[in-house]
């Protein structure tokens, strides 16, 4: 039968032809078919953005939460003057040379307490590490390093828990004002958080390498450097990094209780009302988290 006839005949039964003998409109390749006139999901997200409003309604009332307030003629004003006190900056060399001094104190403080908090939060981790158990390799750990290793993440828990801000409280009325009551604050707290992220790290990672070693009489040490670090150092040491940064402004922070530094400063100056010499530190403050930034992507691309 000739194509002529073929579609003589189709258009006899009423279908049109498709071009090169294909299936039609409602064939299997679904061509021509009409877009749906809605979004078929839209239900399903209008029910999940109801219930989020719903949720946090409440959370925003008990907060006080009134964004309006920033909007009324007299709160406006009081912005503008605060912020209008910024300016112009101070820029006098003694000035400049204590801001220079006190950002070096600064990042000296944030640096000494993160290394310390490395030699709480990596042996801490380590132990409890479940992968880096010799005992776990049969599927069930042993009593003992399951009481170890549950004791290591209750100290690491009872660390972290703790902000930063009370332990510098403390060890201000402990070794008195100064930088070292910053320095002992970032060591607890960072030591907590640091270990219970290396141990989330080191146990997301492929186990295999590590199994493997020390199912073949390897050690826990040189199963760690080995088999565990190699594949997760990019992701330690960013986060290593990311936490050095946040001490950078955990430091800051910290100087308002008496623990030296930039924050001291910074809180001599506002209570002071001297909006210049703020806006000044303020602007210092963004440069070194910008440095620690820069340093970060340095360090992971110099590992990858």
């Amino acid at each position: 039968m000739s194509v002529h006839s073929m579609d003589s005949t189709a258009l006899a039964m009423g279908r049109t032809p498709s071009a090169g003998g294909s299936g039609g409109a409602g064939g299997p390749s679904g061509a021509g078919r009409a877009a749906p006139a809605r979004d078929p999901a839209w239900v399903g997200r209008l029910a999940w953005a109801v219930t989020v409003v719903v949720l946090l309604w409440p959370l925003g009332v008990a907060t006080e939460f009134r964004p309006w307030v920033f909007f009324e003629r007299d709160n406006l004003k009081v912005t503008r003057d605060f912020l209008a006190s910024f300016l112009p900056l101070a820029h006098d060399a003694e000035f400049l040379l204590m801001v220079a001094r006190e950002s070096w104190r600064t990042v000296a403080m944030a640096t000494v307490g993160v290394t310390l908090a490395l030699f709480l939060a990596i042996p801490l981790s380590l132990i409890s590490t479940r992968v880096l158990s010799v005992s776990a390799l049969s599927g069930r750990m042993a009593a003992l390093p399951a009481v170890v290793r549950t004791a290591a993440r209750w100290v690491l828990i009872v660390l972290r828990s703790i902000p930063e801000l009370v332990w510098a409280l403390v060890f201000v009325r402990v070794v008195g004002l100064g930088p070292t009551a910053g320095v002992l604050a970032i060591a607890l707290t960072y030591g907590g958080m640091l270990g219970k992220v290396y141990g989330e790290i080191l146990e997301s990672g492929e186990p295999h390498p590590t199994q493997t070693l020390l199912r073949n009489g390897s050690g826990r040490l040189q199963a760690f450097f080995w088999g565990l670090l190699p594949t997760n150092a990019g992701e330690l040491t960013s986060y290593t990094v990311y936490r050095w940064e946040c001490a950078i402004r955990s430091s800051v922070v910290l100087g308002f209780v008496g623990a030296g530094g930039l924050g001291q400063q910074l809180d001599n100056s506002m209570k002071m009302f001297n909006g210049g010499e703020v806006a000044t530190m303020l602007l210092v403050f963004v440069a070194l988290v910008a440095l620690a930034d820069r340093t970060s992507a340095w360090l992971r691309k110099a590992l990858a």
